[in-house]
């Protein structure tokens, strides 16, 4: 598998990818990304921003997505709780991870994210920051197998609810 940053032309992908998430998704009960989030307007944002990225298997499909960044988060400025570095420091942050229905299950997200903690080590950048829906037991198991530890809740602009995590990557 590899690990890049996406483009304009891979929009399309994209874009089924995460249909096929949302749908998975309400498939579990999960009330995460059923209003239309993430828009074709927000992926768009993301790879004028650089930071879009795509996951391809052997055959250069494209069976995986999300954005990351190394810029800080607005919405992670106010926790209820505590984050594990200062609120000064750098982090990467991971959002709308997204794998291909047929390749769920397969360690994609799990590659995601390790990926992206290489970047953030290579960059001397110390820490990760992921938060996610109350309901999507599933990627919360998966950062908590990473190692990345509860912090408290957040609340996006729209104000909805999410879990806080955060993983020191290097000392």
């Amino acid at each position: 598998m590899t690990f890049s940053k996406s483009n304009t032309k891979d929009l399309p992908s994209i874009m089924k990818i995460i249909g096929e998430a949302q749908a998975y998704m309400a498939s579990q009960g999960i009330d995460q990304w059923q209003d239309g989030y993430p828009s074709e307007t927000l992926i768009l944002d993301d790879l004028a921003n650089d930071e879009s990225y795509i996951v391809k298997n052997e055959e250069n499909t494209i069976i995986g997505t999300a954005m990351f960044t190394a810029n800080l988060e607005p919405d992670y400025n106010i926790i209820n709780g505590k984050w594990l570095t200062p609120d000064d420091a750098k982090y990467g942050v991971i959002h709308r991870i997204a794998v291909g229905g047929n390749n769920r299950g397969t360690g994609i997200a799990k590659f995601i994210i390790k990926e992206c903690e290489q970047y953030l080590i290579k960059n001397n950048i110390a820490s990760m920051r992921i938060d996610t829906h109350v309901d999507n037991i599933g990627m919360q198991s998966l950062i908590k197998g990473l190692g990345y530890i509860y912090c408290g809740i957040i609340y996006l602009e729209d104000g909805d609810k999410r879990l806080a995590f955060e993983k020191i990557l290097m000392e």
